[in-house]
């Protein structure tokens, strides 16, 4: 039997937004949201959306998440639904619910005693990630840290923002589409 190739797909690894899109984007946006919501942040937007752990919560989680994974090209909404779990869950998880919201008060008691300022407070990354640091042998930081890398990298949207194509068997598998084109190493 005779072993087919399939070609490898090269994947363009810069966003590309040219004007026309943009303003495309831009007007159905202003038209889909209301005047409050253009006024607020899109983070603040999505963090309403919190229903059991609240709009605070969630905004401190959102911060973690991007001090825990920097993407800087990932936008907000990518790290909104890797945390979102958190919120459904806890609806019928007390226990989850008592460790997140306990951990994030552990969180901003070390951020005080470290900078004193609550954890949202603190503006440079690398201080935020020093009070990370203090905490990342709790149960709270391992859920947090352990639910994003599922959350984030499991992500179909995002593949292409890392690099990576996909699933691969459908494909004959990467030893023959892929597997050596690597351009970063």
């Amino acid at each position: 039997m005779e072993h087919q190739q399939h070609a490898m797909r090269v994947v363009e690894k810069r966003i590309r937004l040219t004007r026309r899109g943009f303003l495309k984007g831009a007007s159905v946006g202003v038209s889909v949201l209301g005047a409050g919501a253009l006024m607020a942040a899109p983070s603040d937007v999505m963090a309403q959306s919190f229903t059991v752990l609240g709009s605070d919560t969630a905004l401190v989680l959102l911060k973690m998440a991007r001090d825990i994974f920097p993407h800087d090209r990932v936008a907000d909404k990518f790290y909104l639904h890797a945390i979102a779990p958190y919120d459904a869950d806890a609806a019928s998880d007390p226990a989850l619910k008592a460790l997140l919201l306990d951990g994030i008060a552990q969180l901003n008691a070390s951020a005080r005693r470290l900078h004193g300022k609550d954890y949202l407070a603190i503006e440079d990354e690398a201080r935020r990630v020093e009070v990370l640091r203090a905490i990342e042998d709790s149960a709270f930081f391992q859920k947090i840290k352990g639910g994003l890398v599922t959350g984030l990298y499991n992500n179909p949207e995002l593949f292409p923002l890392f690099g990576y194509e996909g699933s691969s068997w459908e494909k004959g598998g990467y030893v023959n589409r892929g597997f050596n084109d690597i351009d970063w190493i």
